[in-house]
């Protein structure tokens, strides 16, 4: 299998993703008068927008959001590079897929971050430009109960039951590309470990022997 062919996972990923948030963007309202219930009260489609990371973390205005979509065009290059890199060397093909789901994902909101502040008009107020400054469609929702943990759990007791992050088709391809690696780990590297080691050739430093050998009488 072609490197380039585990570029096709990451193309597959970025079709999805964008399709869902145009999709989301198009026929669905923010927020809640939007939810569409998906299996029950659970999981439900929420529109929602994120100007920064994972779970809403952002970085200081005006110029955060600029750093932060630079930072994932160099990672987007690097994973890029990490495929080609791992193909020379064998790497397991399940592996590779992971790598590939990992960057569609991070291409995915990438889109998001360049281009949607133009698309979608999405772009925070007071922005200094559209351009890089996108907000990232997040929708899928898994809705936990509203209340307390009983106060008899330990750590956690009394504590309020915090709401799951709201997320896209990126992030989950990102997810589960890191969990398969992880969780995968002996299998996908297991012919690193098991390479047997060429040892350098000793060379002796005595001197070859010249005598005759001694004929018996």
């Amino acid at each position: 299998m072609k490197y380039w062919k585990y570029y096709l996972v990451a193309l597959l990923v970025i079709a999805i993703d964008q399709l869902s948030k145009w999709a989301v963007h198009t026929y669905m309202q923010p927020g809640m008068p939007g939810e569409v219930p998906v299996f029950g009260d659970w999981f439900k489609l929420h529109y929602t927008l994120n100007p920064g990371m994972a779970f809403g973390v952002e970085l200081p205005p005006p110029y955060g959001k600029i750093l932060l979509t630079s930072f994932r065009l160099i990672a987007v290059v690097g994973i890029m590079y990490l495929i080609r890199y791992y193909w020379k060397r064998h790497a397991a093909a399940g592996f590779l897929v992971c790598v590939g789901l990992i960057l569609g994902g991070a291409i995915g909101n990438l889109i998001d971050s360049i281009f949607y502040g133009i698309i979608y008009n999405n772009a925070p107020f007071g922005a200094p430009t559209p351009w890089f400054h996108g907000q990232v469609i997040d929708m899928l929702f898994f809705d936990s109960p509203d209340g307390f943990f009983p106060a008899a759990w330990p750590l956690i007791g009394g504590k309020m039951i915090p709401d799951y992050p709201i997320f896209n088709i990126a992030d989950s391809a990102i997810f589960i590309g890191v969990v398969l690696i992880l969780f995968n780990q002996k299998r996908f590297f297991e012919h690193e470990e098991s390479a047997p080691t060429v040892e350098a050739p000793r060379h002796s430093t005595e001197a070859p022997s010249t005598s005759e050998p001694v004929q018996p009488v």
